[in-house]
């Protein structure tokens, strides 16, 4: 019996449910415009935290009608507003819900309502704008294709969360007039008015030069847009506006559309970003102001200069990694949680701001290095938890092992190859394309890691770089492992020839993005040199390197790749046996020739360095390879060269003669 009774019971409270639904649904239709709002008041009483209710008036057809009522002439603004504010909290329900309000073309409506003087009604329907547009179902591209936008001319409060992602989006708002309408703004009397624009201003000239150009010269009430951001970076302005302010004046400069010396970035922003990371300032702040100043000075010499000695910037970063003073002592799990959260973005803030001061002076790399327990704090960030604090330590890392002192001082002092190393072992690619620019600098000839790492392994990791397909990691593992080979042992060009393979190697040299080029024909040239080297290489690899040799000569490339290849010429040219191997190729003799006559003097050098390889005197052989490149006419150009009026020429072309009259 229950079971019989269980279904009609059921029934009946879904038809309770959808009564009183339905009741709320005819209230909009009363004649009265009176009860039509407080209609409109209840139903946003009886929606909110009930998604019950929710999709129970959509499916009875309330959208279509609150729409019509919040677009109707007729309609009181308060009505309009009400109703805004009942389809937001139907926004907020569940993904169909908001799917729902997208098939009645709800956007068009809330933008048009944009227009209206009334700022309570605009608030509402971006309120729900925002709410449709945060949500995972919203195409994105929706945004940016609607032209209401530029109908709507941003009276209101526009928010940077509905103004732009990406350099396409950017374009969109701004070719509909977004910077000319929302100029204006900088001038209401609502202080989230301001904000907001400011706001849209710095998200629509981050990296982009149109926007950031376009923006130097907008008059607003005959004041030109950076003299507004600059008073709005003065410190009697909230702090957020100072910051938002200073945002703006970067990203312009960062595009081209400021100079680095203009006062507006040496006098006022630089200042003001560095005040902002003082001890005084919130956290959030500290972290934004230092993350925004990074980005400022991270190209500019002269800016890493003066920030370096402006307020005491180096030694106040150190303050960065002295939070939370002591995270034992909290129990609160969720304070902890925070704590940590903030602990790790101003530790990722302070190297980043770090990378960038030591980024081109040795100066300033030598008072970063010696600031408290520096080094320390950046190995240990090679092993933090958070993927971001890793990656900015290694950018610190990676600016200060440009030093030369430093790689042989701090870093071997550290054993910084050791985390390196491990960082290396299974990282993302943003982190291994930094990390690998680091180990090129610790492999240099120079530094004291560089046979330590070659012990670790390295050589594998390398060639395995080689074949990535990010080009920066195929730059970075060619470009390692060429500062290995330099004046290396002839086990270690071994062990590279061997984890490469002939056909990697032909690979690289066949690579279209002429760094990965460059750095594989450095490689080779390095690994070329020292004359038992030479000759073992070239008897085991020969004929692959001459026929790379020979399509890159041949191939439409710039004058540096074609140099580099003649130079691996000469370094043949320079070995005991090696050299045969272009003495019987007669393709690559004529090629010699042809660009010892070329119009440019640097390949002409780079030939005459081979030809005076093969015919030194005082090598087994000389005259028979003297007198066969006299006979393909390379002794009459020698004449020639022997009167040019450029001297390196000159001398180079002397010399290989006298090796005939020797």
């Amino acid at each position: 019996m229950a079971c019989v009774l269980e279904a009609p019971l059921r029934m009946s409270v879904l038809s309770e449910v959808t009564a009183s639904s339905r009741h709320y649904v005819d209230r909009l239709f009363d004649p009265d415009p009176q009860k039509v709002l407080q209609g409109v008041i209840d139903m946003k009483n009886a929606v909110i935290g009930n998604n019950k209710q929710k999709a129970n008036l959509i499916v009875l057809g309330a959208v279509p009608r609150l729409l019509y009522l919040l677009q109707q002439e007729t309609s009181s603004t308060e009505l309009k507003t009400e109703c805004a504010v009942v389809l937001g909290s139907l926004a907020m329900g569940t993904e169909n819900n908001v799917k729902s309000l997208l098939d009645c073309h709800i956007i068009p409506a809330l933008l048009q309502g944009l227009l209206s003087p009334d700022l309570k009604f605009i608030e509402a329907c971006l309120r729900c704008l925002r709410t449709i547009f945060t949500s995972p179902v919203t195409p994105e591209e929706l945004l940016y294709t609607l032209r209401h936008w530029h109908s709507c001319g941003f009276k209101s409060s526009p928010q940077p969360l509905l103004c732009a992602n990406g350099p396409d989006h950017q374009t969109v708002l701004f070719n509909h007039g977004a910077v000319q309408n929302i100029a204006h703004l900088l001038t209401s009397t609502s202080y989230k008015v301001r904000m907001q624009a400011l706001k849209c201003f710095s998200v629509l000239a981050f990296e982009n030069p149109q926007v950031s150009m376009t923006l130097v010269n907008v008059l607003v009430d005959g004041e030109l847009l950076p003299q507004i951001f600059v008073k709005m970076l003065q410190r009697d302005k909230p702090i957020e506006m100072q910051l938002t302010s200073a945002k703006c004046l970067t990203y312009m400069c960062r595009a081209g559309a400021i100079h680095t010396d203009d006062t507006c970035i040496v006098l006022k922003t630089l200042p003001c970003l560095v005040r902002m990371c003082s001890k005084e300032r919130l956290l959030e702040e500290r972290v934004d102001g230092a993350e925004t100043l990074a980005y400022l000075i991270e190209t500019d010499i002269e800016l890493q200069r003066i920030a370096s000695i402006t307020d005491h910037l180096i030694a106040m970063l150190a303050d960065y990694f002295k939070y939370p003073s002591s995270v034992s002592a909290i129990t609160d799990i969720k304070r902890l949680d925070h704590d940590l959260k903030h602990a790790h973005e101003l530790r990722q803030a302070a190297f980043k701001l770090y990378a960038a001061l030591g980024a081109n002076d040795e100066d300033i790399r030598k008072k970063i290095i010696e600031t408290e327990n520096m080094m320390d704090r950046i190995v240990n960030g090679l092993s933090e938890s958070s993927i971001k604090v890793r990656l900015a330590a290694v950018r610190c890392l990676h600016s200060l092992s440009r030093s030369v002192q430093q790689l042989r001082t701090s870093f071997q002092d550290h054993a910084v190859w050791k985390p390196l190393m491990k960082v290396l072992q299974n990282a993302p690619d943003e982190i291994l394309v930094v990390a690998s620019s680091t180990l090129c600098n610790l492999l240099l000839e120079f530094s004291p890691s560089k046979e330590p790492i070659l012990e670790s392994g390295a050589i594998e990791l390398l060639c395995s770089l080689t074949q990535s397909d990010n080009l920066a990691l195929r730059v970075n593992g060619v470009w390692a492992l060429m500062n290995m080979a330099f004046q290396a042992e002839q086990k270690i060009k071994a062990d590279i020839l061997r984890g490469l393979s002939t056909e990697q190697l032909f690979q690289l040299l066949s690579d279209s993005d002429v760094n990965v080029l460059m750095k594989t024909l450095g490689l080779l040239r390095n690994l070329l040199s020292t004359r038992p080297h030479i000759d073992q290489i070239i008897s085991t690899h020969g004929k692959q390197i001459m026929q790379a040799v020979t399509l890159i000569l041949e191939g439409e490339h710039n004058v540096e790749v074609k140099e580099q290849t003649l130079c691996i010429l000469a370094n043949i040219a320079d070995g005991t046996t090696a050299k045969e191997l272009i003495m019987t190729n007669d393709d690559i003799l004529q090629k010699i020739k042809y660009y010892m006559s070329h119009s440019n003097a640097k390949l002409q050098l780079a030939a005459m360095f081979c030809v005076s390889n093969l015919i030194w005197n005082e090598e087994e052989g000389s005259q028979e390879r003297q007198d066969k490149l006299r006979d393909i006419g390379i002794v009459d150009i020698l004449h020639k060269l022997s009167q040019s009026p450029d001297p390196n020429l000159c001398d180079k072309a002397k010399t290989a003669l006298q090796q005939y009259l020797a």
